[in-house]
């Protein structure tokens, strides 16, 4: 089983893998290091600043997107934390029984609910929340104001490229068809 190898290592890896093989490599670079330091900024919060508050960063999510937006539907929740309306549930229902999220009915339509803060729950993110920006400011030491600004240009631009045309990609990679549907990764019993 490997163990753990430095960013270095992996690319060196990769590169000697696919050889000569024709590919877009600072494509793949680029986007094999978003989704590698999303999780290496992830790990580390999630081990630190909310280690402490006994979160998870899908629960800090949830709190940040109903205290940013305000009393929300749980459908734009769950939109906005990229998560599914049945990973929401579950977190929602967590953090209001630890007394920092509301759940009430939709009020002029029973089959929608809201999702806001308690007074508890804003008073957790304005305590918290300078201690995860602090924790934002370790992971960006190395890089400067202007070079932190230039890369939320830059991925932000990654978001609004599949935002506005990921939709018509996919379905010119799948010839119109939907897509199948997603599995767990367990085979199906026999």
């Amino acid at each position: 089983m490997p163990g753990h190898r430095s960013i270095t290592e992996a690319e060196k890896l990769a590169a000697a893998k696919l050889g000569g093989a024709p590919i877009r490599r600072e494509q793949m670079a680029a986007v094999a290091n978003i989704y590698r330091a999303a999780s290496a900024v992830r790990q580390h919060l999630e081990n630190s600043v909310l280690r402490g508050s006994d979160l998870t960063w899908t629960a800090f999510v949830v709190l940040w997107v109903v205290w940013v937006w305000g009393e929300s539907e749980t459908r734009h929740v769950a939109e906005e934390a990229g998560i599914s309306k049945g990973t929401l549930t579950g977190v929602a229902r967590t953090l209001e029984s630890r007394g920092l999220l509301r759940r009430a009915d939709h009020p002029s339509d029973g089959r929608l609910v809201l999702l806001s803060l308690t007074e508890e729950g804003d008073a957790f993110m304005q305590r918290v929340f300078p201690a995860f920006n602090a924790e934002e400011a370790f992971v960006t030491a190395r890089l400067s104001d202007a070079e932190c600004r230039s890369l939320a240009e830059g991925l932000r631009s990654v978001v609004l490229q599949v935002e506005e045309q990921g939709e018509e990609r996919r379905q010119s990679l799948l010839g119109g068809a939907e897509p199948a549907p997603r599995r767990s990764g367990r085979r199906p019993r026999a």
